[in-house]
């Protein structure tokens, strides 16, 4: 240690023992005549110090240059931005404190004083993010009425997330990522003329899904089922669990022959409906079973080229599905298509189990050549990792 950095450190050092006796004064002394070089602690203290003789203006100064050694330091973005409050420049403050919660780490490895200051970030920034959102809708409300009968629905969702009252919920697909695809929650009925047809045969697939569950309850298996050695995540509680079931017609490509004997109605539907048709891979037809005041965890699917159709069959009570930002209650009879690879998560808050069924479709999309190559595709490489 040269004797230059050995008197800062000595200075830090006594500067705090002042800091520690509440003598402001002599501590913002010692500290300006330690030179301009101080480190980023020895420059946090010498703010402190200042900050409590209420020189805020010469405490925000000496946390800019803590910051320009270490732009991602948390207790000085944290300091800057209770500066900024002092200073009644709360917007300000509001975006110095989203850095700041940005580079948090998680608050279980923090001492109770960040957390407390971390809490109070969030909720300036909420406030912050409210107004924003509230004089951005005030902004924009002449130009909506201007478009009278147009849906506003994507609009409403960017503006809620450009004032950071929510975040977006891109495609996260574990297989397969096709490029160039939209990001939609819940896709217009309009593209699926045929869901009028599905929903009509609800009677008859839930009088042939209630023969099943009188006299072969023992064929609906947990949903969730990983082998010993496979992390589960945010599976554990549902993995190898009876609160969700499900019962296959078709699985993973692959019709389930004595399943669809016990429901030939509903799997001759199948067969006139346009499901996704992918060797190896699709369509996975089932009734899914979710048992009372169960919820499954958020999650996401497998390949962005294919998107799910969900028809409640048995809906005890009230249910609920979220997509993305988007949350919807299940009705009988009403079906609706869903991009699975934006996180997603489902409630049963019944008091008896609820039912659905679950087909795979091409997303529409995915052209008739593409749809060829994706199955080649995806069918070699099953048999290239099947190889020794």
């Amino acid at each position: 240690m040269t004797n230059g950095s050995s008197s800062v450190a000595g200075a830090i050092q006594t500067a705090r023992a002042a800091l520690a006796r509440r003598d402001w004064s002599g501590a913002a002394a010692i500290l300006a005549q330690a030179g301009p070089d101080l480190p980023v602690e020895g420059l946090l203290d010498q703010a402190l110090a200042l900050r409590m003789l209420g020189r805020f203006v010469d405490a925000l100064d000496r946390i800019e240059a803590a910051l320009a050694l270490d732009p991602r330091h948390l207790v000085a973005l944290l300091s800057k931005g209770a500066l900024l409050e002092r200073l009644n420049r709360n917007k300000a403050a509001a975006l110095v404190y989203r850095n700041a919660l940005a580079c948090a780490p998680p608050d279980d490895v923090l001492p109770p004083a960040l957390r407390s200051q971390l809490a109070h970030a969030r909720q300036v920034q909420q406030n912050f993010s409210e107004r924003l959102a509230d004089h951005l809708r005030f902004s924009v409300a002449d130009a909506k009425s201007r478009w009278a009968g147009e849906s506003f629905e994507r609009f409403d969702e960017s503006l809620r997330i450009f004032a950071g009252l929510q975040r977006p919920y891109p495609q996260e697909p574990l297989l397969l990522h096709y490029p160039r695809l939209p990001a939609i929650p819940f896709y217009d009925r309009a593209q699926f003329p045929w869901l009028e047809t599905l929903e009509a045969a609800t009677p008859v697939i839930q009088e042939e899904l209630n023969a099943v569950l009188a006299h072969k309850p023992q064929d609906f298996a947990p949903y969730i089922a990983f082998p010993p050695g496979v992390p589960v995540d945010q599976w554990a509680e549902l993995n190898h669990s009876p609160r969700w079931t499900s019962f296959f017609l078709w699985r993973d490509g692959v019709r389930q022959d004595e399943a669809c004997a016990l429901c030939p109605r509903t799997a001759a539907l199948m067969d006139r409906l346009p499901l996704m048709r992918q060797p190896g891979f699709a369509p996975t037809v089932i009734f899914s079973q979710l048992e009372p005041h169960t919820r499954i965890p958020p999650h996401s699917g497998s390949a962005n080229h294919r998107l799910l159709c969900h028809l409640p069959l048995i809906l005890p009570g009230p249910a609920r599905f979220r997509v993305g930002a988007e949350t919807r209650s299940w009705e009988m009879g009403k079906a609706w298509v869903f991009d699975d690879t934006i996180e997603h998560e489902a409630w049963n808050d019944a008091d008896a189990p609820r039912t659905i069924l679950i087909i795979d479709l091409w997303n529409p999309l995915i052209s008739e050549a593409e749809k060829d190559l994706i199955s080649l595709m995806m069918s070699a490489s099953n048999a290239f990792r099947a190889e020794p």
